[in-house]
């Protein structure tokens, strides 16, 4: 019965829908009935995707209205009534409270079993408080943990097995290349495949994030969203964990008990392993809220970062001094940069792409042309660290970071300028971000797999 009534409430909607688009636009009656198989196919996807009705009806209407004049006037007019009846849905409907019940707890499952996987290898005799498995734990901690999140999405979009058979495939694969002697294991190739190999995952993070719309803009654009507001509800959990173990300690120290080894052992490694799932949960339970922390976030250090970035440029160029290229130096300028890179993906997909260029949109100009100046800047101090001391995998891994980043930051410069002048689209520059993503996990994926056997062949 409830299908039914959703079914009927539905057809209502887009009768409406279907009145409005003839009223105010001037297509003829063909161009109306493709415009709404478009619309019901939006609606259909969005559905797979495990939104409710009345919420893909409306994501579906708002999508469509830069097609027509119609669908533009029928969403302004609808938007409120339809989200107050978003919002309220929750609250007023059995099977929107069960629905949402039985989520939380599935949820909490993959959080436990996120902390049980971070504890299974001691059952093979691997510790995770021991120096000599510590290697062990930093290649094999984002496969653990990712391992039990992808099995949250997968779930929750109900994928298709046959992409749940590639996703298993990929994480087989990681498994073996991060542990094998001759390559992630490989000696002094463990922190490259630490740090490189969460970011390939990612990528299969995303695709069942999106529960195949990973091809489509829209899609891979609310995953860059969702890791936008995971990082921020993850380290509220890890701010809030924090305080509970300084209170933990306080009282069972008053006592005489030490909880420093259980801490070590099992409240902080299981702890953070499960806020993964727990954070990503909150942000499919609060994606309802139009305006979250993380875009408000973007909008007030995007200014700053790009007054940063033009004051140090400045600064350069009026003393004259070149950058230092000891390591940490060159750690430290690349982190920056993904920051930067971070602010304006996320203000990016903030943003209402309808919308004419504004102040803002002139401060990220500044503040991607600041940073591909920076990183110009990187790389020349980059290729003089490799002149004087040759190629190595961290160099050769850094220089590539670095390559990835001008070639990302270029093509968004210019086609964040092209919009500011009106000489191209805001979506241009949205195409350009989401397409260029996987080129990131492509070559982490390279440095996991190729570096250790081919470095070891050059004898670098």
């Amino acid at each position: 019965m409830t299908d039914q009534n959703s079914s009927k409430s539905l057809e209502a909607q887009i009768a409406q829908w279907r009145s409005t688009v003839r009223r105010r636009s001037v297509l003829q009656a063909g161009e109306v009935a493709t415009l709404e198989g478009q619309l019901r196919a939006q609606i259909a996807e969005l559905s797979r995707a495990g939104l409710a009705t009345e919420e893909a009806f409306l994501v579906a209407v708002l999508r469509m209205r830069s097609v027509d004049t119609g669908s533009r006037e029928f969403a302004r007019e609808r938007s409120d009534h339809v989200w107050k009846q978003l919002v309220a849905a929750p609250t007023d409907s059995v099977e929107c409270r069960a629905a949402a019940r039985k989520d939380a707890i599935v949820a909490f499952g993959f959080a436990v079993l996120a902390g049980v996987m971070i504890k299974l290898p001691e059952l093979f005799g691997i510790s995770i408080t021991d120096d000599a498995d510590k290697s062990f734990y930093l290649r094999n901690a984002s496969l653990l943990v990712l391992s039990c999140l992808i099995g949250y999405f997968v779930w929750k979009r109900r994928l298709a097995m046959r992409t749940v058979g590639w996703l298993a495939g990929a994480f087989a694969g990681a498994v073996v290349f991060a542990n094998l002697p001759a390559f992630g294991s490989a000696r002094g190739f463990e922190p490259l495949t630490a740090l490189h190999l969460p970011i390939a995952l990612w990528l299969g993070v995303g695709i069942a994030y999106t529960g195949g719309r990973w091809n489509q803009v829209s899609g891979r654009m609310d995953f860059i969203r969702f890791s936008g507001e995971l990082f921020i509800y993850f380290v509220l959990i890890a701010l809030g964990g924090g305080v509970l173990c300084a209170f933990m300690a306080l009282t069972f120290t008053s006592i005489g008990i030490d909880p420093g080894p259980f801490f070590q052992s099992w409240l902080l490694p299981c702890g953070a392993a499960g806020a993964v799932v727990i954070a990503s949960w909150l942000v499919e339970a609060k994606q309802g809220v139009r305006e979250s922390l993380a875009p408000m976030l973007t909008r007030l250090f995007t200014p700053l970062f790009a007054a940063m970035l033009v004051a140090f440029l400045g600064t350069l160029l009026w003393s004259g001094r070149g950058v230092a290229i000891e390591r940490e130096m060159l750690i430290g300028f690349d982190l920056l940069l993904v920051v930067v890179l971070g602010l304006l993906v996320y203000s990016i997909s903030a943003r209402d792409p309808q919308a004419p260029p504004g102040v803002f949109d002139g401060v990220q100009v500044v503040l991607v042309v600041g940073a591909l100046l920076a990183d110009a800047v990187a790389l020349w101090a980059m290729g003089a660290r490799i002149s004087e001391f040759g190629f190595s995998p961290n160099r050769v891994a850094a220089l590539g970071e670095n390559v990835i980043l001008l070639v990302n930051l270029a093509g968004s410069a210019v086609l964040s300028v092209r919009f500011l002048i009106g000489r191209g689209s805001f979506q241009n520059l949205e195409r350009w971000q989401t397409a260029y993503m996987p080129v990131y996990a492509v070559w982490a994926a390279v440095i996991v797999i190729i570096f250790p056997p081919l470095f070891r062949w050059i004898g670098a």
